[in-house]
């Protein structure tokens, strides 16, 4: 039986992408040890695509407002991509201040029921 998603970053700064997580998105974590903070995420969906080659993923954080989440995140100094309407959503990113980006979108397509 699956129990959950766990999702891994690649980063530059870990340190800095932790403290982001924790201070500016608001995420609850567990330290695993050494200060390895481990958050825990909204709930979370899969989707297969069609693609040229395998082993490609990308992670987006989800919401229900995509402008107003830009609006409250530029307040706290985070950089933010234009948006652009894919028909399926809305899409932007943020900036991560270990150098990422984070694809931060608006679904406009069905969401499958929540677990809870």
């Amino acid at each position: 039986m699956l129990t959950g998603l766990h999702a891994v970053i690649h980063t530059r700064d870990a340190e800095a992408d932790r403290a982001f997580f924790k201070d500016v998105l608001g995420l609850a974590s567990v330290d695993a040890g050494d200060g390895w903070l481990i958050f825990a995420a909204p709930p979370a969906e899969i989707a297969c695509h069609p693609a040229e080659a395998n082993d490609r993923h990308e992670v987006f954080l989800m919401c229900d407002d995509l402008i107003g989440e830009l609006s409250r995140l530029g307040g706290k100094g985070v950089g933010c991509e234009p948006v652009s309407d894919e028909g399926w959503g809305l899409l932007s990113a943020i900036h991560l201040p270990g150098g990422g980006r984070l694809g931060l979108y608006e679904p406009r397509h069905p969401v499958p029921p929540r677990a809870g």
